[in-house]
């Protein structure tokens, strides 16, 4: 099966096969019609996913996994340049899809951590970044999650954005009798890059306040629907 990295093979196909039948395109007008084809607007954007795929792939750290790969948009692993530095970066001159996220995470048993509450931190760093956030989630054996938080739903101050030195950022959730299994790890959304180091998972006193948003109310409200969301 030919992928878009076959892009130039195809034009060169297209166009023999056009000639066949008395069709005079270019190269170049084969290279557009092949762009196309892979639902982009011209050549010159699936030539530059062309290029960042060609990149080499950075290792990834011994434990760590990336959730739902996709390599024309993200590099993921250790950063060459950073001993003890993971970075989550865009594909360079790519056009990120809206919505699009590079995630890198680690998944452990929670049998350790029932009754308790724990902590997720580390230390952040962004460049020209859309969103950049760690999370962390607590999962039964079977159905939804029990317990979840991520930095982009605390506002738009929580998170990072732009182009940001270090900065320390930390999720703590409880951890019920019925959980099974502790996710988390780092999430960019868009372009830009993330960089995170010094990461650590740790019980905390129980006195310390959960960063979860409270997904449903305490009670029931506004049943006769008199208020408005704009008062």
């Amino acid at each position: 099966m030919q992928t878009y990295l076959d892009a130039k093979t195809m034009a060169k196909a297209l166009r023999q096969g056009l000639a066949q039948r008395g069709i005079a395109l270019s190269h170049s007008d084969c290279l557009e019609l092949v762009a196309r084809q892979f639902g982009l607007a011209n050549w010159n954007m699936l030539a530059a996913r062309i290029e960042a795929a060609s990149l080499p792939l950075l290792p990834l750290p011994e434990g760590w996994f990336v959730s739902h790969p996709s390599p024309e948009y993200y590099r993921i692993g250790l950063d060459p340049a950073q001993p003890g530095v993971v970075l989550v970066a865009s594909q360079p001159n790519v056009e990120i899809p809206g919505g699009q996220t590079g995630v890198i995470m680690q998944s452990i048993d929670a049998i350790s951590f029932r009754g308790l509450k724990l902590r997720f931190s580390a230390e952040l760093r962004t460049e020209e970044a859309g969103s950049g956030s760690i999370w962390m989630r607590v999962d039964p054996a079977a159905g939804r999650f029990l317990r979840f938080d991520n930095m982009l739903q605390r506002g738009d101050d929580a998170a990072l954005h732009g182009t940001l030195d270090w900065k320390a950022a930390e999720v703590v959730l409880d951890v019920p009798d019925a959980a099974a299994s502790i996710h988390y790890g780092l999430l960019l959304v868009g372009e830009g890059r993330l960089w995170a180091r010094n990461l650590r998972i740790e019980p905390v006193d129980g006195d310390s306040p959960v960063t979860s948003v409270r997904p449903f109310p305490l009670a029931p409200t506004n049943l006769g629907f008199s208020v408005g969301l704009n008062g």
